[in-house]
């Protein structure tokens, strides 16, 4: 499972994406399961995911989560924008 988040601690916004070493952390710290996060998680959830996918990308980032849950600004799922299954356009009436 991979997912990629937008955040910004305040000195601009930067992408991030979970790796499975970050999932097991989280896995271990909030006694959960991975399939858990197809079910919906928590902001705090989302937090930790990308402090410790930060902290692997080498991005400077504070140890504690609490301190950097207040540094941030933004903190969102990149979302895929194309449809996973699209269609084609309806025919029109010719003139």
């Amino acid at each position: 499972m991979k997912l990629t988040l937008r955040v910004d601690q305040g000195e601009g916004p930067y992408e991030v994406s979970t790796t499975l070493w970050v999932i097991t952390q989280w896995e271990r710290k909030f006694k959960r399961k991975a399939s858990d996060l197809a079910a919906g998680i928590g902001v705090e959830d989302l937090a930790y995911l990308a402090q410790q996918a930060s902290i692997v990308a080498n991005i400077s980032t504070p140890v504690e989560l609490d301190s950097f849950i207040k540094r941030l600004e933004l903190l969102e799922v990149v979302t895929d924008e194309e449809p996973t299954f699209p269609t084609d356009a309806a025919p029109t009436a010719a003139l």
